[in-house]
């Protein structure tokens, strides 16, 4: 199956009916977009949904009895259906449950997913509506992978992370089989209010910044030139590259989360989990992030 394209004379973006996913993201001829090489990581942007991370022990607890589900939920192996009649310039995808998602997830819900340009910026934008009669308790996140600007593996410093906070900021690492430690650690940034991104940075797999602490996360060249921009209202997001087992991985993520995987040894309802979004039947969520290219 191809890819859709959308493009506006400065950028062009590619995305796929499965998963919804982004696929690639141009400017004047140069990816933006990591490709996907299986061997430091197969994905390129999934849609994160009806959860964020893990859930311990793969398993979560609803309507009196336990369902299985694995890392960020079941929507970025799924088919989704392009919407025809979507307004102008946009590319959007529906995902609806049915009888193979309510196998896995027993709440009726639709899940749209949209992308439109706007200059240098591609905006991503989410709706999920519940369609059913109960309330629907979720999570949803974005996983978007970028090269990094003239990777080099050698390099002291590969790249540098810029935010809207000079600091200190407070991250939540996993702990064990994906799932989070309970308590913070304190990230101190440098005289610029920068983090630099060397071989050993993602020694702790993730860091997951939440409380809303930041709304904006800059990728910068090893010389601080602005590169990628992304924009958010989201409460949590998450920076990860896998170069703890993989040390000359060319990408990272910038992750914008509305939701977060369980704490280590978490045994209560999904529904009380931490960071849910809940909605009555009828209602829809919204939110959106941004992409910039410089």
């Amino acid at each position: 199956m191809s890819n859709d394209t959308l493009s506006n004379g400065t950028l062009t973006i590619e995305a796929a009916c499965h998963g919804a996913e982004l696929q690639s993201l141009r400017k004047n001829g140069r990816e933006y977009l990591w490709q996907g090489d299986a061997r430091y990581w197969g994905r390129r942007s999934p849609v994160l949904f009806p959860m964020v991370g893990r859930v311990w022990g793969d398993e979560f607890r609803l309507d009196g009895r336990s369902w299985p589900m694995g890392q960020h939920g079941f929507a970025r192996d799924a088919d989704f259906r392009r919407v025809d009649d979507a307004p102008a310039g946009t590319l959007l995808y529906e995902l609806s449950s049915d009888a193979s998602t309510l196998e896995r997830f027993p709440r009726e819900f639709a899940l749209r997913v949209g992308y439109r340009l706007e200059g240098d910026s591609v905006i991503v934008g989410w709706e999920v509506e519940n369609t059913g009669g109960r309330e629907l308790s979720f999570q949803i996140g974005a996983h978007p992978a970028f090269y990094l600007p003239d990777h080099e593996a050698c390099a002291e410093v590969r790249a540098r992370f810029a935010f809207d906070s000079r600091g200190p900021l407070h991250y939540l690492v996993p702990k064990e089989r994906g799932c989070m430690a309970d308590s913070h650690r304190t990230l101190h940034l440098d005289e610029q209010g920068q983090m630099a991104v060397a071989a050993d940075t993602f020694a702790c797999d993730t860091y997951a910044f939440d409380n809303s602490q930041l709304r904006r996360v800059d990728l910068l060249a090893a010389d601080g030139t602005p590169y990628v921009s992304l924009e958010f209202d989201a409460p949590l997001v998450a920076l990860w590259a896998p170069t703890a087992t993989k040390p000359d991985c060319p990408f990272v993520c910038i992750e914008p989360w509305y939701g977060c995987a369980d704490t280590v040894g978490y045994d209560g309802l999904w529904d009380d989990r931490r960071h849910m979004n809940r909605l009555e039947p009828g209602e829809t969520f919204k939110a959106e992030y941004k992409i910039t290219i410089h």
